[in-house]
């Protein structure tokens, strides 16, 4: 039997199908578009994910045909707090406000000032990137759509309604709604009483290892499959990414690094730290709920200088690792605001120190080392949490990098552990939560870690010096705060 996992992200859809042994049997990619309309605001249209999705798991099927025909299982995991609007009759009321949009900053005092008690039931602040600020906003500004809207639905599940005609969500994904509470991993009546919604508007949830529906009778046909196919639960992308990396307990946890930043860590516990911005979700395993630090603009900040440049990431990686760091400008990651620590949508991204003696490699290394300095701060928001790590794996789209997992490595005090396949790990847990869903196996036989690469140990020669950069870099954000452009 094999096992399909499909991940949503912002930028593409990946499809990943494995063996009973979670061994990679085939894979296929679609890109994705995001449309930003008006400042600030950030959206995609839900049938495109439809239609890469299709497109992604074609190329599955043409570039293993046999092993598609055994699938069993498909686990979805996709980019959270995504407000995906369904009439009665199922169709689209409008774009998909997505994760990086932060047009409900006001909604976000609104909603805590309606329930007080709301960090205690959520576990977070209310950040304009979580779902129910948004359809607070949409009652203000587009209450014929807001009226009209039958179902909200986070991406990954409305993926999941149009492979199974189910309504259904997982605890992970549904943790980044503030509709939960995630201590007792059930919706929240008083959260959605106070954004005019009610359960009726909600998916069901399942715990994302378990069964959740089956793929259609007309999909199964027309992919060839003769036997019934399960849906699990999934997850949302970074809990998935966690299961893909054998992050399922405490005092594991992985750093990546793809158009957002993330620190995850495995709790066995609901162990909150709203005051920080640190985000307390439910795992997509029962029983189990971790802990992230996100930062909103991480691989997409040397993205960004690619393109200004016109230069090659990968080159722009390698010239860094070549400048003086010591002479190199400051610069601060907040191209899109912050989350982590400061909750700050309004934040701004800048270089500070600039001279007409820096070149590229000197900006390449400031962007790099801006997005080490603000996981930083993210791991310094999870420690006041309670919670201490000694290694980390390192993922996303700069785990390539070497460089960079030792910049990392150097500012956060943590060791970082390289892998092969680090950049498809969401597609991977979700694959694995089906094959968990379908063969009823222990976490333990199915939840295990890659092999490591290498480990990048804490430079400790370079330390003295980041530590006086970092110092500084923070007082930058609290220089800056209050002035606007």
């Amino acid at each position: 039997m094999t096992f399909l996992g499909i991940d949503l992200g912002t930028s593409e859809v990946k499809a990943l199908l494995t063996d009973d042994e979670s061994h990679t049997l085939a894979t296929g990619s679609a890109r994705l578009e995001v449309e930003n309309p008006h400042p600030h605001w950030s959206e995609q249209s839900p049938q495109a994910w439809w239609h890469a999705t299709l497109d992604a798991v074609t190329q599955v099927r043409t570039s293993n045909p046999a092993g598609f025909s055994a699938l069993r299982g498909i686990g979805l995991s996709g980019q959270m707090h995504g407000a995906t609007l369904l009439d009665r009759a199922g169709q689209v009321l409008r774009p998909a406000i997505l994760w990086n949009d932060t047009r409900a900053s006001a909604e976000c005092v609104e909603l805590e000032a309606l329930v007080p008690e709301s960090r205690l039931i959520t576990g977070n602040l209310a950040m304009p990137g979580f779902t129910a600020p948004k359809l607070l906003w949409l009652s203000k500004y587009e209450p014929a759509v807001f009226r009209a809207a039958h179902k909200v639905l986070l991406p990954k599940d409305y993926v999941a309604w149009r492979l199974t005609g189910e309504f259904v969500s997982d605890m992970s994904d549904a943790s980044g709604t503030l509709w939960l509470d995630v201590a007792k991993r059930d919706w929240s009546d008083r959260m959605l009483s106070a954004t005019g919604l009610s359960r009726e508007h909600m998916p069901r949830l399942v715990e994302g290892s378990e069964a959740a529906a089956q793929l259609s009778d007309t999909l199964r046909r027309e992919w060839g499959i003769a036997n019934p196919v399960l849906l699990c639960g999934g997850a949302g992308d970074n809990a998935a990414s966690a299961i893909g990396m054998g992050v399922a307990g405490s005092g594991s946890a992985f750093l990546s690094l793809g158009t957002s930043g993330v620190l995850f860590a495995g709790t066995d516990q609901f162990a909150p730290n709203p005051a920080q911005a640190v985000h307390a979700f439910c795992h997509c395993l029962p029983g189990r709920w971790h802990q992230m630090s996100v930062i909103l603009s991480a691989a997409s900040s040397l993205a960004w200088l690619s393109d200004v440049l016109r230069k090659d990431v990968a080159d722009l990686a390698g010239a860094a690792a070549n400048a003086d760091a010591q002479g190199a400008p400051l610069f601060l990651p907040y191209l899109s605001g912050e989350r982590t620590p400061h909750n700050d949508a309004n934040a701004k991204g800048m270089f500070w120190g600039l001279t007409g003696a820096h070149g590229e490699a000197d900006l390449a290394y400031s962007v790099m080392e801006g997005v080490a300095f603000a996981m930083a701060d993210g791991y310094a928001a999870l420690q006041g949490a309670g919670t201490t790590l000694e290694t980390a794996s390192f993922i996303g789209g700069g785990s390539p990098s070497r460089f960079w997992a030792k910049l990392c490595a150097t500012t956060t005090g943590v060791a970082m552990r390289r892998h092969h396949g680090g950049d498809v790990g969401a597609a991977l847990g979700a694959a694995r939560l089906a094959r968990l869903a379908v063969t009823k196996e222990s976490i333990a036989q199915v939840c295990t870690s890659p092999a490591t690469i290498e480990v990048c140990e804490p430079d400790a020669a370079q330390r003295p010096m980041i530590e006086n950069r970092l110092a500084r870099y923070r007082r930058l954000y609290e220089a800056l705060k209050g002035i606007s452009l």
